[in-house]
Order: structure tokens, then sequence, then C-alpha cells
């Protein structure tokens, strides 16, 4: 449909939503930068006739749909997000155990799946309680850390198409899974995913899980970020941080978006600040490793309305 207003295609699919959808919500609330503007339409889904309605609007509108998990790697421009931004209520939260297998909701938070799974003697999964997201976006971006990752001891994951407007299952090996990414698209949305993980000790998992949450304080930054902005260059060789602190780096700001003084790969969004700052600043360390070392990072960092990125 060819829409002849720029509100067009917002308003038609509001009127396929109905009550469900919320408008003008602002989405900085929803991210741990806690930075950026609203979303044109707002969506808490309740059940799956949520996400098959949503999908009707998608199709017959051909507006984007931004799934939110628990925001940890999104950076939403100040203009917001021209689409339909979906979270999850109480749904897709739930861990179920069976043997070596673990099943895990889309927006089950990872450290609760790592000490879930630890607490009846499974190994694997450990790592995760050092990363402050979703399993559905831990698939997406093969999270990972202190030596493995989501793609370690993933098995297969049940997927939503918007698209399709109906559920499928695919195994970890057709998600083209690699360092901090994969080839999940916009409009597939990870209902649950599956884990295979090994016997373990309790008691040594939860020392490996405590020493993990230790070194994270200790050397990490909390505050308004989404964790590591920049993928390491040459993993186990070369961090960014490295790279950023050699070239004097650390603490630079512009606006008010700094980089960490406790970490060169964290930057931090002040109260009250603005997401172009942020991208300012992502935008010319990018330039400045570049063109004094001739190394191309590449962002972690999802952006959401920016002009020329993913929205």
């Amino acid at each position: 449909m060819i829409y002849t207003t720029p509100g067009g295609a917002v308003e038609h699919a509001a009127a396929l939503l109905g009550s469900l959808a919320q408008r003008e919500v602002p989405l900085a609330p929803l991210t741990t930068y806690r930075v950026g503007g609203a979303a044109r339409l707002f969506v808490r889904i309740a059940s799956l006739a949520d996400l098959e309605q949503i999908a009707t609007a998608h199709r017959a509108t051909g507006l984007p749909v931004l799934v939110i998990g628990r925001g940890s790697n999104l950076l939403v421009a100040d203009s917001g997000f021209n689409g339909i931004a979906v979270t999850f209520g109480e749904v897709a939260t739930e861990i179920g155990i069976a043997g070596l297998d673990v099943v895990a909701g889309g927006f089950a938070l990872l450290p609760v799946l790592a000490r879930r799974s630890a607490a009846v003697g499974l190994t694997g999964l450990e790592w995760a309680v050092g990363v402050p997201g979703s399993v559905g976006g831990g698939v997406r971006m093969n999270a990972g850390g202190h030596g493995s990752d989501t793609a370690a001891s993933l098995v297969d994951v049940e997927i939503f198409d918007l698209r399709l407007g109906q559920r499928c299952r695919k195994g970890a090996d057709a998600l083209g899974l690699r360092f901090r990414g994969s080839d999940l698209a916009d409009h597939e949305v990870v209902l649950n995913a599956t884990f295979r993980l090994a016997p373990g000790d309790v008691a040594s998992s939860e020392r490996e899980i405590t020493e993990i949450v230790r070194w994270r304080r200790e050397h990490q930054p909390g505050g308004q970020n989404a964790g590591s902005v920049f993928v390491n260059p040459f993993p186990g060789a070369l961090a960014a941080g490295q790279v950023i602190d050699e070239l004097g780096l650390r603490g630079a700001r512009i606006g008010t978006a700094f980089v960490s003084d406790k970490h060169a790969n964290f930057i931090q969004a002040s109260e009250g600040g603005s997401s172009a700052d942020v991208h300012a600043l992502i935008e010319m360390i990018t330039e400045r490793v570049w063109s004094e070392r001739g190394i191309r990072l590449r962002s972690e960092i999802r952006l959401v309305g920016f002009d020329g990125a993913e929205r």
C-alpha cells in the first residue's frame, strides 16, 4: 500500500492494533543507556495472539518492528522509532529443566538462567551471569564472555516469524552464529531457546559465578551504558578497549557522553543526556582508530532510528 502522508502507515497500523497499541511511548526507560526518544506505536505482548496481531499490522503497512528485550545493547535516536516497538509482559520468561536440557523463554534474564542452571548441577552457562540481557537478545547477538558464548551450548530456538505470522523452530547451525552476531532478521522473534549443558558441581559453578560477578564489578563501570561498545578486533589477541586507551581516548567526551575512566570500551551517557552525543562519540572513536591504527572497529550496539543506520 502507498501512503500519501508520512504518518499514514502509523495510523493504519494503529487502527489494526486497536487497544493493543499505545502511542508515543518513551523507549529510554526500556534501555540501559536510558536516552533516546519515543516509539510511534508500542505494544507489550501478553500472548501469542498479540504477536499474530502485530504480524498482521506489519504485513499490511510495512512498518518496521523493534523487539526490545532488556534493552542492554540498544541506542535509540533522540527522534525515536518510526515503527512498532514491542516488548514482553510476563510471557516468555519461563525456564524449564529436563535432564541436561534447559529451555528458556526469549524474555528470560541471562543472569537468572545462569544461576538456575548452576543450582541444579549443570555447567556451561556460568558466563551468562555477567550479561544483563535477555535470552532472545543473547541468541541474536551470540552473547558471551569469560571464554564461552551462546553458541557453545545452544541446541535450537523457537521463532515467531512476523512476515509469515507463524511459529517455526531452527537449529543452532541454521542461525549463522558468529562472534557477537547471527543471521536472525528483525522479523524473527525468539520465543524460547534450548541449551544442552553438561553435568557439573553446584559449589564449583557457584564459585565461578561469584568470581565473574566480582571481576565485572571491579573492571567495568555501572551507570548508564550498554556494556562493551566495540567487538574486540582480534579476540584473544587485541581488545578494543586497549586500542582506544592507547589513543588517549579514555575519558574523552562529546556533550553528555563520555568514555569511561574505568574501562575504555564503555561509553557512558549522562542522566538526561542525548543519544546523538553517544552516537557521535562512537563515530569519533571509530574514525580515530581507523585513521591512526588502520583497524575498522565493529560496534556491538544496535542503532535504532538513526539516519543510515539499521533503523
